[in-house]
């Protein structure tokens, strides 16, 4: 009986972060804070399924007889797909309010304007040939070694999101998914998320005889890392679009290290 409200909650949890980031049919049910926390600690198995999703399109591709290149554009259309493109969105709109150099409320609303500045169109277009280049690269290595990057690419992305939601960093608007999830992650909490995100990528690791998986995850945090305190000093906290960029910058930086081993 004890266990009961506790096996409720990681479900609601699971709910939020399947919900909120992606499109997979799943009905969110709670939209308060404990399933906010919940499911932005869950964040990381979004990304262990999107990614399996993005390596087997990848590997699909390459069974029937695709070079690496066309296998490297399936697994990156495969999480722009799964998200309807809000990362990428989130990437370009946050460029486009840094890119203003104009203060705070200013570059906020450039960000929620519908349109994309040259900012962001040049963002996206580096991001996405800088993703499709290193899968291809290490498609062209080994199966095995692009369906891992596939994986650690995608994990990594929404383990960003899980410690960008930890407590003490604020959101910059009052409504929004921003605002929703900010601050709702206990950093003990976040910080026992990533070590077993990198312990996982670790013995992702052996299937390639490398430890630049983990390396990857931790260059990934990094820059994912300074983009939120470069954006927190700008905006005054964060939104839905900064989780967006901060995802694809980790995924983007995790392939590009991945890359590197291939």
């Amino acid at each position: 009986m004890s266990t009961s409200p506790q096996l409720h909650g990681r479900l609601h949890g699971l709910r939020f972060a399947f919900g909120t980031l992606s499109v997979l049919p799943v009905r969110v049910s709670r939209w308060d804070r404990e399933a906010a926390r919940g499911g932005m600690l869950c964040a990381p198995l979004v990304g262990v399924v999107i990614g399996g999703l993005a390596a087997g399109v990848g590997l699909a591709l390459l069974w029937l007889g695709s070079g690496a290149l066309l296998a490297a554009v399936g697994s990156a259309a495969v999480p722009a797909v799964l998200t309807r493109g809000l990362h990428l969105d989130g990437i370009a709109d946050t460029a486009d309010g840094l890119g203003s150099g104009k203060p705070a409320e200013d570059a906020l609303r450039i960000m929620k304007q519908s349109d994309i500045g040259p900012f962001g169109v040049i963002t996206l277009v580096f991001v996405l040939l800088g993703q499709v280049a290193a899968l291809a690269q290490a498609y062209d290595d080994s199966w095995t070694r692009g369906a891992v990057a596939a994986v650690v690419s995608a994990v990594a992305a929404r383990l960003a999101l899980t410690l960008a939601a930890r407590a003490g960093v604020p959101a910059a608007r009052p409504e929004g998914l921003g605002a929703a999830v900010a601050g709702v992650v206990p950093v003990a909490g976040a910080v026992g998320v990533a070590v077993g995100v990198l312990v996982a990528a670790a013995g992702g690791g052996l299937l390639v005889e490398s430890y630049v998986p983990a390396v990857a995850v931790v260059v990934a945090l990094g820059a994912s890392e300074l983009l939120l305190r470069h954006c927190t000093r700008r905006f005054g906290g964060i939104t839905g679009d900064v989780f967006g960029g901060l995802a694809e910058t980790a995924a983007t930086t995790a392939l590009v290290v991945l890359s590197f081993s291939a």
